[in-house]
């Protein structure tokens, strides 16, 4: 990896934690030749863009294959309840596969930090998730697995159509909140004992809901979900979710992640609009990416949408290495 896409990757963790994108102070040559072409080139890309924008068509590709797996994973959990057959038990929050247990990494955290110890059996279930998420890419888990995201997703459909008809607006908030969220959970696991966010975690209440039976803690879920449609698109997962920042620095060291390519790009920002957290996408902004190729930053949750959207290819799926062996 190059120097300057060190330095940028290091500002991309900065912006994970709340900070915002800012214009790259410096840029390779070899980027710099191609901006500087679309840049004297208007006209051409201009007309490249039009011809693109009618012989394109959307695709849900990834889209549906997340779905697939989500539906799966989670709906594997409830058959293996109801059926008593043994191979997934629990909930997101703790299960075991196949004997094999596992500890979602921002419980298992909250647990220790609440007891005030390392507990060994809880270590082992978590190193077992730690190296899966490691692996898959860290938020890989909101979007793929996490139940919320995909009962917010439709509710985003919901805000966005309200939106259209000019009935609702998009109130965002710092998303240094989540960071802050973060530290005030630990802080009360400590404090208390007790795991305070288990307590209101749409993640785990969902899952729990789907496997053991609806509870009153999901008016909270409601209420959540409500005001996402109505007042802040995605709020929770954006500005809020401690788990989407615990995976978040689980996928800094992830070798599954979205390429962008700078060349083929006409920055038509469509892949902006569809992203959860448009922030990872600053790179594909005219004049931001700062070698010809850049690696999203790890709050992407490799979702997909901007790869399904994307009418040129400049956006896909990598595995760092092995595209070069390939």
């Amino acid at each position: 990896m190059s120097k300057l896409l060190t330095r940028r990757y290091i500002d991309q963790i900065k912006v994970m934690f709340g900070k915002e994108p800012a214009k790259p102070k410096e840029i390779s040559p070899a980027a710099q030749t191609i901006h500087f072409y679309k840049k004297n080139n208007r006209t051409e890309i201009e007309q490249l863009k039009h011809i693109r924008a009618h012989e394109t068509h959307k695709s849900h590709k990834w889209r549906n294959r997340r779905w697939a797996t989500l539906i799966f994973a989670n709906l594997l959990f409830v058959l293996s309840y109801y059926l008593d057959i043994q191979v997934l038990e629990g909930s997101l929050t703790a299960s075991r596969f196949i004997g094999f247990h596992m500890a979602d990494l921002n419980s298992a955290l909250q647990v220790m930090l609440a007891h005030k110890h390392i507990i060994t059996n809880l270590l082992i279930g978590t190193a077992t998730v730690l190296l899966l998420w490691a692996l898959l890419g860290g938020r890989t888990f909101c979007s793929w697995v996490c139940p919320y995201h995909l009962v917010a997703e439709f509710a985003e459909k919901i805000h966005l159509w309200l939106a259209k008809k000019k009935l609702v607006t998009d109130q965002p908030m710092d998303r240094r909140l989540r960071t802050v969220f973060w530290i005030v959970f630990a802080v009360l696991a400590v404090v208390t004992g007790y795991t305070v966010f288990e307590a209101i975690s749409p993640t785990g209440i969902l899952s729990r809901a789907l496997i053991y039976g609806v509870g009153l803690s999901m008016l909270w879920v409601v209420a959540l979900l409500i005001f996402e449609i109505f007042f802040s698109r995605r709020a929770w997962c954006r500005y809020a979710c401690p788990i989407g920042l615990t995976y978040g620095v689980v996928g800094i060291i992830s070798p599954v992640r979205i390429k962008y390519k700078l060349e083929g790009c006409f920055h038509e920002g469509d892949c902006r609009k569809v992203c959860l957290v448009p922030h990872v996408l600053d790179t594909v902004i005219k004049g931001r990416a700062v070698e010809p190729e850049v690696a999203l930053g790890p709050d992407c949750t490799r979702c997909g949408l901007c790869v399904d959207v994307c009418p040129t290819g400049s956006l896909s799926f990598d595995v760092k290495g092995l595209s070069k062996l390939l």
